[in-house]
């Protein structure tokens, strides 16, 4: 949608303001979903106090600085006018905020709990699962940070159910989206560059048996340490559990609900009195030992210790042989490569149940640019044709996990102007994406005119703020 707005010119100051609104929803609703990463603890160099008041959901003068902050981070010579922008963005999350709780839409705390933890396994990542990078870089440890994050997740998960309540009907027809194409001035279409589709097979490496039974061992030996010697069960998950995302913090895991482990973890864990530790329970990621913490109704909260089985060298050459069998067998019709991935390809994969098509998390679509492709990938492709299978190739996935994989080429494109031919699944998205902007433009026009809304004299200069006040009814 970002890339045609601003095509039309509104005739007046309710479509002016109905338009400020378009070009800045997808902007609130993603500079709203920004974790700590300023620090702005720092920041406030003002008491902090009520700037405006949206139907009884206050907003603070740090609620701003902060949104101000994270922007200036992403963009160094911001202008100080954009302090106005940042609280229309939040006005708008807190009228989607009220309405929600009105219309009785709720988020669970299992939910926020989940966002949370997705948010920081992702900081992890970024700081290669040094906790005291994190603490040292936001002053803050991982709990604090979460515990800074909850009351901001909540209301933007309930703010995005909200909108998406007022968008779900929004539809856009074959002919909508060419008189969508058509408006738009030849000389202001995007350009796109060169663009590729892929599919791949992402192969397991078959664990030894002794190594196998190595793991067996050490998992067995830390729980007895454990249960008859007496030691630390967190202290152990850091110094030897293989699960990058709870090992640092002492193997927990937080409150979970059922469905969240797979099968042979959750009937363990749910079998658990609170404080007991289980036998040892083999997962296809490795041996565990599960210790249940506490338990509220259907949620449990767990800690855990799993040691992974390690891939040796000989190992991947038996994997990398193996795709070679499979690669044959594609190209000699014996198979599709959908059967492929199916019959070999690890289930675990977020391509495995898209048919082995891999998604841009940039763009959330399937096409990349050649930037975008991780090197290994793009070298693997490089030279082949349009439906072509590269040769076998090693990779390590974010948790350390050795794999191996084919990749097929889906599609390329050469670099061009947006064509509706060769782009219809991008120019269908951007015009769906406009119409659900004006459902939600209209509902926001029409909520300013019976809600209550008030503003600190601090923003009496904004003039898109005044435009907002200027919908209220007498």
């Amino acid at each position: 949608m970002k890339i045609w707005q601003n095509l039309e010119r509104p005739s007046n100051m309710r479509q002016m303001f109905a338009h400020k609104i378009s070009h800045h929803l997808s902007i609130a609703m993603l500079t709203l979903l920004a974790p700590i990463l300023a620090h702005t603890q720092d920041n406030r160099a003002v008491i902090d106090q009520v700037v405006a008041n949206v139907g009884g959901e206050i907003i603070l003068l740090s609620d701003v600085q902060e949104q101000v902050a994270y922007a200036k981070q992403q963009e160094k010579d911001l202008s100080d006018e954009y302090k106005c922008l940042a609280l229309q963005q939040i006005i708008i999350q807190k009228l989607l905020v009220n309405q929600a709780k009105i219309d009785s839409i709720s988020v669970k705390d299992e939910e926020v709990e989940n966002q949370l933890n997705a948010r920081i396994d992702r900081l992890l990542v970024y700081f290669n699962q040094d906790e005291k990078a994190i603490e040292e870089y936001y002053g803050q440890n991982v709990n604090q940070i979460k515990d800074q994050m909850r009351n901001d997740m909540r209301s933007q998960m309930l703010a995005e159910r909200m909108q998406s309540k007022i968008t779900g009907k929004a539809t856009i027809t074959p002919s909508e989206v060419q008189r969508f194409f058509n408006n738009i001035p030849k000389d202001s279409l995007p350009y796109f560059n060169a663009e590729v589709e892929i599919r791949e097979l992402v192969y397991k490496p078959v664990v030894s048996a002794a190594e196998r039974e190595k793991a067996q061992k050490l998992i067995g030996e830390l729980r007895t340490r454990i249960t008859e010697g007496g030691e630390s069960f967190p202290e152990l998950a850091k110094r030897y559990s293989a699960d990058p995302g709870s090992g640092s913090n002492g193997g927990d895991l937080g409150f979970q609900k059922r469905g969240t482990f797979v099968p042979e973890f959750e009937a363990a864990a749910y079998k658990l009195e609170v404080g007991q530790i289980s036998p040892i329970v083999e997962t296809e990621f490795g041996f565990h030992i599960i210790q249940l913490l506490e338990r509220r109704g259907n949620l449990i909260h767990c800690r855990h210790i799993l040691i992974r089985p390690e891939i040796t060298d000989d190992d991947m050459e038996a994997a990398r042989a193996k795709l070679d069998s499979v690669q044959r067998s594609i190209k000699n019709g014996e198979m599709t490569f959908s059967e492929a991935v199916k019959r070999f390809g690890d289930k675990n994969q977020a391509s495995f149940n898209n048919d082995g098509r891999v998604a841009n998390p940039r763009s959330g679509n399937t096409f990349f640019e050649v930037a975008d492709l991780e090197t290994d990938v793009f070298f693997a492709i490089d030279g082949l044709a349009v439906g072509d299978i590269s040769e076998p190739f090693p990779f390590r996935a974010m948790d350390g996990t050795r794999y191996y994989r084919l990749v097929l080429l889906e599609s390329r494109s050469k670099p061009h102007k947006a064509d509706l031919k060769l782009d219809y699944g991008k120019i269908q998205q951007a015009a769906l994406e406009q119409r659900k902007a004006e459902f939600t433009e209209k509902w926001v026009l029409e909520q300013l005119r019976r809600t209550y809304l008030a503003l600190n004299p601090l923003f009496q200069d904004c003039s898109n703020l005044q435009e907002m006040l200027a919908q209220q009814r007498p």
